[in-house]
């Protein structure tokens, strides 16, 4: 694999933009939701065409007035464009979209995952595996699982297909479900997947594994067809991260447990010759709660190496690679091994040779989103996104000194004007460097002094990227239009910058992370770009943890909102899904009857709610009404603390949501929400404003 020259894939890009752009406006909120984004990259095995996935909202029963109109669905479906470029052509059109598009090893099939048919409520159409003819025709539905299918995966010679589904209910436990007789044990009734194959010709179907364990994700062939490997977990609850490897006979169906461990990170993936096993693992450091479940460690994942033949297991992490590999995948000859990974404010392809054990970059300052192989290795397809765009299809084989962009699906986005991204550095009050993205108004001149929104990050194990500032969850370009400058930093606690900076903020959640964004903050105000009389602050999910933690901490802010945000620690660690991720950074908490003890003194220190007292920042809380991540309770308690008190606060709810906002009007309501409320605090902008 030949490393990418950025400086050609960054001309390239400034170069397609420039031509195309009309420069008549900047990005509304509309228009955020009218993007469309590509992902599922799947090249031939021959090299000579693309799939790949267009993803975006759809209103086909709306009325002529869209915004009164109908319902609207995200829907995906599938596209293919040659690899020289040209024009790309929609494969499927159906109703409720289409997903997974992968090529058959002969190149002559492409499957894919769609539900379709009539049906709604407990009769909706189940997600089906669906083949195509690559060179043109029909698809025809292959498969008939009650539960639908989660995950699949050709075997080598095409004649096959993994599927993953769920166990099906008894005909007796799907009455009750109809009924609405359907009480349910809290972290029991587990619906387990379980490994099916399919034969492509007649749809015939073999059950492969069950018992108590749930199959992760698509699982791996071995090269001639007669094994399958994966990875499974005890349970499918998301607190439950043990996972380890598999390796099961498709015609005897004997099961092998590879590993023991439960540390298993990634699915194991079978080398071209057979031989090997590659997946990725990290010890765990803490001690098992009864149910077997621990907290999560914070460690970077290494890739490790199974030798089929003497069951030899062999780690390959380096400690001068202080990198989180990614699911890995074989070069076409086996002698290395690549992935994807978190690389500072970029996402990285990276290559192992296994012969010199050494690791090397293949890709430099680039968003690498999603890649796919020919199958000699020789051409490679790539989902990238940059500032100035979108995400696309990308191509690169030994002719191309840079990767070519080969689609271009949002071209109306170059009547656009967008505000300029910078990567931006400073130093910490303990002296440590810290990396965030600034990005500019439209039309910025230097020295304009600019009212400055500052964005936390999820997590805390996350980070702000140097892609495409414009989606419903993340519309910087929006507020560049509007003249805002956002700040997006990435303070200890955030991947992407080696395991000490991810661990850095354990036991210290508004300690040390809050004095990189503050001081992030002081810088951005020093070089002039933020008006310090006009600072707003907000974030989503430990974001909204941070939003809370600051308006408690200082009023420098002049608005802020608070968005799935945790304010009280204590009851979130006993209601989220995943306690154990909290139980990582504060401990479980101790109730032994001291009542108030170091750690639960921790766990009220470090939580807002403590302080509502002294908040003056006027603040908006937004939340999904079936949030389980962060549940309702958590702003509720804060809502009612700040409100008896006399603050300025709104709560909003977004019924049907989980953690995230998934529904058209919900995004849109988002968006417009938020600005209005910190516009109006912030410069005394009026309430209803209007779109740029």
């Amino acid at each position: 694999m030949s490393r990418f020259s950025r400086s050609a894939l960054l001309a390239f890009c400034t170069l397609s933009a420039a031509s195309l752009r009309a420069q008549t406006r900047g990005i509304s909120d509309a228009d955020l939701l009218r993007i469309q984004v590509v992902g599922g990259v799947a090249i031939a095995p021959a090299g000579d065409r693309v799939l790949y996935t267009v993803t975006g909202w759809e209103h086909p029963n709306a009325r002529a007035d869209t915004v009164l109109g109908d319902r609207h669905d995200r829907r995906s479906h599938v596209w293919m464009v040659p690899f020289t470029g040209g024009a790309a052509r929609q494969l499927t059109f159906s109703e409720r979209g289409e997903s997974q598009p992968a090529w058959s090893p002969d190149g002559r099939t492409i499957a894919f995952v769609s539900a379709r048919g009539a049906g709604t409520g407990d009769d909706t159409p189940k997600p089906q595996l669906w083949l195509l003819p690559a060179d043109g025709g029909e698809a025809r539905q292959l498969t008939t699982f009650r539960d639908g299918v989660v995950a699949f995966a050709w075997s080598p010679d095409a004649s096959r297909i993994a599927v993953v589904t769920p166990d099906s209910l008894t005909r007796e436990q799907e009455a009750r479900t109809r009924r609405r007789d359907d009480a349910k044990v809290y972290e029991g009734d587990f619906r387990l997947n379980h490994l099916w194959v399919v034969t492509a010709a007649t749809g015939a179907a073999t059950k492969l594994t069950s018992g108590g364990f749930t199959v992760r994700g698509a699982p791996s062939w071995s090269p001639d067809g007669t094994q399958l490997a994966f990875d499974a977990s005890p349970t499918p609850m998301i607190r439950d991260e043990r996972r380890d490897a598999y390796v099961v006979d498709v015609a005897s169906q004997r099961l092998d447990r590879i590993t023991t461990n439960s540390n298993l990170q990634s699915t194991p993936q079978f080398a071209p010759n057979g031989r090997m096993l590659a997946f990725t693992s990290h010890p765990r450091e803490f001690a098992q709660h009864h149910d077997g479940i621990s907290a999560r460690t914070l460690r970077n994942d290494e890739l490790v190496l199974f030798d089929l033949g003497t069951k030899a297991l062999t780690s390959h992490g380096h400690p001068t690679f202080d990198v989180s590999a990614g699911q890995p995948r074989w070069s076409a000859d086996g002698s290395a091994i690549w992935f994807s990974a978190s690389d500072r404010v970029y996402n990285t392809l990276y290559s192992y040779t296994i012969a010199t054990k050494r690791y090397a970059t293949t890709t430099k300052d680039l968003m690498v989103h999603g890649a796919s192989a020919s199958h000699d290795g020789s051409r490679m397809a790539f989902v990238m996104d940059s500032p100035g765009w979108p995400s696309e299809v990308f191509v690169q084989d030994a002719s191309l000194p840079h990767p070519k962009r080969v689609t271009t699906t949002n071209a109306w986005l170059a009547e656009r004007q967008l505000g300029e991204t910078r990567v931006i550095s400073w130093k910490s009050r303990d002296g440590r460097a810290v990396e965030g993205i600034l990005l500019l108004p439209v039309g910025y001149r230097e020295g304009m002094r600019v009212p400055t929104l500052v964005s936390a990050h999820g997590g805390p194990t996350g980070a702000w990227t140097n892609g495409f500032k414009g989606s419903a969850g993340g519309p910087g370009q929006a507020w560049a239009a509007r003249g805002w400058a956002v700040l997006y930093p990435n303070p200890r606690g955030s991947t992407g910058y080696g395991e000490w900076w991810m661990r850095a903020n354990t036991g210290d959640w508004g300690g040390g992370d809050y004095r990189d964004i503050m001081t992030g903050t002081d810088e951005v105000v020093r070089l002039g770009v933020a008006d310090p009389e006009k600072l707003a602050f907000e974030g989503w999910s430990y974001g909204g943890y941070m939003t809370s933690w600051v308006v408690s901490q200082t009023s420098r802010f002049k608005s802020a909102m608070m968005g799935a945000g945790l304010p009280s620690l204590l009851s979130m660690a006993g209601t989220t899904d995943i306690p154990g991720y909290i139980n990582t950074f504060f401990g479980d908490p101790q109730y032994d009857g001291s009542i108030i003890n170091p750690n639960i003194r921790k766990y009220l220190e470090r939580s807002a709610i403590s302080y509502s007292d002294r908040i003056t920042t006027p603040l908006l809380i937004l939340h999904g009404g079936n949030d389980e991540r962060v549940p309702i309770g958590q702003p509720m308690e804060f809502y009612r603390a700040l409100k008896d008190r006399g603050k300025e606060v709104e709560l909003v709810f977004y019924p049907r949501e989980g953690h995230g906002l998934s529904e058209y009007y919900h995004q849109g309501d988002r968006m417009k929400r938020e600005y209005e409320w910190i516009a109006q605090h912030t410069i005394g902008a009026p309430k209803a404003t209007v779109q740029p």
